[in-house]
């Protein structure tokens, strides 16, 4: 009876052995389960038109054996030093022309960073001010060039607290009185960054989660979505084609920010990738439940503009619009969260 039960005892064991064996082969590795999510976000990174290979190349992009060591652990603070101003480049290194994208929005931005006029019935808003020797020929001229007014800016937002957002603000405010608007983290950013303090606008408006700027017939939705800095803003714009209506989106900021310009924006390298994670997850809601179906990146190569621009030109009567495309908008958030996931899986492995 004994041999019996020893038979049967043994057969118990060996059957739970191959089934662990079994359970733990089903268990995704910590690379298996990354790459699930990279995946995911190549699989949204391209579609004909729509680019977003360059976002993808660099979020998703595996972190080397020092950065997975350090991510977690808080390092000394940057030096928070005064930067000098590089020597302006030539003119035809940055410029771009202008142009018209709808009845009510025009891209006045450089080969590196664009900027967006939005006009209403009592003025305009302006979305990034690009850098301070860009302002003047990128946004002065090309409103000037559609025959709009610079002294009719009322706004200016700015989607983050970096120089290449903000160095033509400071012109924009002392020239035309525009006022300027930031969050109140970023404003804190801008302040204490180690930027040129002369090409720093003064302090204005500060802008609120959800906040509603109108002006006019015209209400811009403002979302606080940190992680690229403190205090990033991503903006919904109503836009106007003929006779169609459509949402345009401007996500603040095309990666994790943990410290620049002399400022530690969050504590750990982790901590600034998940904050942008879960800020590019709710914007993905929010975006979604506005209707936004055109995406308008902050820097021209992100997503090709200037091709869109010159597809504007051939486009025919009831031809879709070159820059229309709701998927896009949502496939754009999904790179991002999807690498996210990703660099919090490499990351959390150590």
């Amino acid at each position: 009876m004994k041999r019996y039960v020893l038979i049967a005892l043994c057969g118990v064991m060996l059957l739970a052995a191959s089934m662990a064996t079994e359970v733990t082969a089903q268990i995704p590795s910590i690379e298996e389960m990354a790459q699930l999510h990279v995946a995911r976000a190549r699989a949204a990174a391209y579609e004909p038109g729509f680019y977003f290979t360059y976002i993808f190349d660099g979020l998703c992009r595996n972190p080397s054996p020092a950065q997975l060591a350090a991510s977690a652990q808080p390092t000394a603070s940057p030096v928070n030093q005064p930067a000098s101003r590089n020597t302006v480049p030539p003119r035809e290194e940055w410029h771009l022309e202008p142009a018209k994208i709808f009845d009510n929005l025009y891209f006045l931005g450089s080969v590196n960073d664009s900027a967006w006029a939005v006009t209403t019935s009592e003025g305009i808003i302006i979305v990034d001010s690009t850098v301070e020797f860009a302002v003047e020929g990128q946004i002065v001229e090309g409103l000037r060039t559609f025959g709009l007014d610079p002294a009719d800016i009322r706004y200016v937002v700015l989607s983050h607290a970096h120089g290449d957002r903000y160095f033509g603000a400071k012109h924009l405010q002392e020239t035309y009185g525009a006022r300027v608007i930031l969050s109140a983290a970023d404003w804190v950013t801008v302040a204490d960054s180690n930027e040129p303090d002369e090409l720093k606008p003064r302090k204005d408006m500060v802008a609120t989660d959800g906040m509603k700027l109108t002006l006019g017939d015209t209400t811009l939705t403002l979302t606080l979505t940190p992680g690229h800095t403190p205090g990033t803003i991503s903006t919904l714009i109503p836009l106007k084609d003929g006779n169609e209506t459509h949402v345009g989106s401007i996500w603040g900021g095309n990666a994790f920010g943990y410290e620049r310009y002399g400022l530690r924006y969050f504590p750990t390298e982790a901590d600034s990738i998940r904050t942008w994670r879960n800020s590019s997850r709710r914007y993905m809601e929010i975006s979604k439940a506005a209707g936004a179906d055109t995406y308008l990146s902050i820097h021209p190569h992100h997503d090709l503009t200037p091709a869109k621009i010159n597809a504007l030109r051939f486009r025919m009567p009831g031809d879709p619009h070159p820059f229309v495309n709701a998927d896009a908008v949502q496939n754009h958030l999904t790179v991002s969260t999807e690498c996210m996931e990703a660099q919090l899986t490499w990351r959390e492995s150590q």
